[in-house]
């Protein structure tokens, strides 16, 4: 029988969603059934993944409003986050899947629209053994963290961004 892992990409440094990505991307290859609950990318975003999503007949779901720092109403923002988790609990729990990605979720415990103890709480209880769980996002809290089985922290070292070189189609988004 298949461990299914928690695994967590964090830290201050590009690539922890195009990390849980790739992942997604191996595991559907080998015919795992896949999913993307995304916390925070807006709704009408049609980013790179999203469309390859499309081609690849992936289940993706984004349904935030966009970056919060540019959020016009939090409160709003914060009930996008809820219901994200709400749909990331009936598809976790359904047993339909062999590995989900909850991307962008940490920020959702930031920002304090969903507590941490209570998620962990609700995988130690409703998480099938089997199913691998990606989570992902910058200051993953430390109860998140001891639950993981594998963290990885990404680090800035250096960023196209401090030399005036702004994202790009295919390599950012």
């Amino acid at each position: 029988m298949r461990h299914g892992l928690v695994i967590i990409n964090t830290g201050n440094g590009k690539g922890k969603s195009t990390a849980a990505f790739g992942t997604l991307l191996r595991a559907w290859g080998r015919g795992l059934r896949v999913c993307v609950v995304q916390f925070i990318k807006a709704e009408t975003g049609n980013w790179g993944e999203i469309q390859a999503a499309r081609k690849l007949n992936i289940e993706w779901h984004s349904l935030g409003d966009g970056f919060t720092w540019l959020s016009k109403d939090l409160a709003k923002s914060a009930e996008k986050a809820r219901h994200a988790w709400t749909l990331a609990q009936e598809k976790i729990a359904s047993g339909a899947y062999d590995l989900i990605v909850l991307d962008e979720m940490t920020y959702t415990f930031h920002e304090k629209w969903i507590d941490v103890n209570d998620v962990v709480a609700w995988l130690k209880e409703h998480k099938p053994p089997e199913l691998h769980l990606i989570i992902t996002g910058r200051d993953a809290p430390d109860a998140l963290i001891g639950f993981a089985d594998l963290v990885t922290e990404m680090r800035e070292i250096k960023h196209p961004l401090a030399r005036g070189i702004k994202a790009q189609p295919g390599i950012e988004f």
